[in-house]
């Protein structure tokens, strides 16, 4: 696979898709046989990134291709591939929705079917931490645990992660969905009604197993 195509076409996926505006976000993907991490560079923007501008490093930091300043966060990206061996694509976004909740500092919960089967558990803020710190990386894994595919950074957006690139999209599409759901309920004044835990690992197993081509 050409990784360095994937993420400068993911780019312009996510831009065009609206989860950023500007030169915000950063996507990163990890080629499993290599553990070789392919990560967008800093503050350009994504409809002039090339091929070349693209920084490959090893999951300890050091540069292994490219000659521009990696994304400021870096150390986020590495500490999610580190604490997370199943995920190969990391997507940074600054989605509206979602970011409404990151700034009061709320969780998302799984309030429709598509949460249930594609984020893997509650949409967790992580604390805040500056852009580009150490602090903001383990804030992030923190949020993340184990099980979610996707969390808050506070005040900041969204980082959300899958298998493939494909996935982490999915993933950045339903949470949005999800978060202007769930804003609308609480604009009527309303509280959601909890999916059971048993329905929740009922549609998870669906999503995995059952459903689509296989």
């Amino acid at each position: 696979m050409n990784y360095k195509k994937l993420i400068v076409d993911s780019g312009l996926r996510m831009l065009r898709g609206g989860y950023t505006v500007e030169t915000w976000g950063n996507i990163s993907a990890r080629d499993p046989e290599t553990n070789l991490v392919y990560l967008t560079p800093s503050g350009m923007d994504y409809t002039t990134i090339q091929e070349e501008d693209i920084v490959v490093l090893d999951l300890q930091g050091n540069r292994v291709e490219g000659h521009r300043k990696p994304s400021i966060e870096l150390d986020l990206h590495l500490h999610v591939y580190r604490s997370r061996p199943e995920v190969q694509a990391v997507v940074h976004t600054h989605p509206i929705y979602s970011t409404v909740f990151s700034c009061c500092g709320e969780d998302i919960p799984m309030v429709i079917d598509e949460a249930a089967q594609v984020l893997g558990d509650v949409c967790r803020t992580a604390k805040y931490g500056l852009p580009g710190s150490q602090e903001l990386a383990e804030n992030c894994v923190e949020a993340l645990g184990k099980t979610a595919n996707a969390c808050l950074l506070q005040s900041h957006g969204a980082v959300c992660v899958g298998q493939t690139m494909d996935e982490a999209f999915k993933v950045c599409k339903v949470l949005e969905v999800t978060a202007q759901i769930y804003q609308m309920i609480r604009a009527m004044g309303r509280d959601y009604k909890k999916i059971s835990d048993e329905h929740i690992a009922a549609m998870r197993y669906f999503a995995k197993n059952v459903y689509g081509q296989k």
